[in-house]
């Protein structure tokens, strides 16, 4: 079976070799780079490339601007590392299309656990088409078409639409859907998930009325 391939960005040499080490040794297949410019290169030049993890605060083009790039092209799974611990940056992080969000230090056996379930929950084992209410939402096009119209999602956007309409006429708290789509315990504000959802009903027009607040717990996805 072929290796998936991850790109390990980072500036620091002696932690591109510790995220390396622990990623060979559960039989994936890596490429370095030591800055933002760089990794962009070799993320184009390397098509077959199904993660990203990317430090921050780099020289040349730090991480943010490596997000932005890529997220104009791919829908690559991307996980940020970072020294700051500031919930600014995890919400940045999260508008901009990134799937994880780890501060150093960290493990780096929690990492690869990240990697894998990052991995689990975006490969394109679900062939699934599910259409309901105008709304046809194509697991392995990565597409939703609503009234025939094709709409632009982010990554996260799609995920969070798709667990929606899955969990249709259920009361979803805000835990509960950061705990499925961003597929870890979230400590931090819940304010990611309500950013999300207003800039996923704008994108909806008309249908966006399907997703319903539920005021002092979270959401339901509901068509009249």
């Amino acid at each position: 079976m072929e290796k998936l391939k991850i790109l390990v960005v980072d500036d620091e040499n002696r932690m591109r070799k510790l995220v390396k080490d622990f990623l060979v040794r559960n039989n994936y297949e890596v490429l370095e780079a030591e800055n933002g410019e760089q990794a962009v290169d070799i993320f184009f030049e390397n098509k077959g490339i199904a993660l990203i993890i990317l430090d921050i605060m780099m020289p040349k083009m730090d991480g943010w601007q490596v997000c932005k790039e890529i997220r104009q092209y791919s829908d690559v799974p991307i996980i940020m590392l970072t020294a700051r611990g500031d919930e600014k940056d995890e919400l940045l992080g999260f508008e901009l299309g990134v799937d994880e969000y780890i501060s150093k230090p960290f493990s780096p056996k929690i990492l690869v656990a990240r990697v894998e379930a990052v991995l689990r929950r975006t490969s394109g084992g679900d062939d699934e088409v599910i259409s309901i209410g105008g709304i046809v939402l194509d697991k392995a096009a990565h597409e939703v078409k609503i009234d025939d119209n094709i709409i632009d999602l982010s990554f996260k956007e799609f995920e969070l639409l798709t667990y929606f309409v899955k969990n249709k006429g259920v009361a979803l708290s805000r835990e509960k859907i950061l705990n499925n789509v961003w597929n870890y315990d979230y400590f931090g504000d819940a304010r990611t998930i309500d950013t999300h959802v207003k800039k996923l009903r704008n994108k909806m027009g008309d249908k966006g009325k399907y997703i319903k607040t539920i005021w002092g717990l979270g959401y339901k996805f509901e068509v009249d």
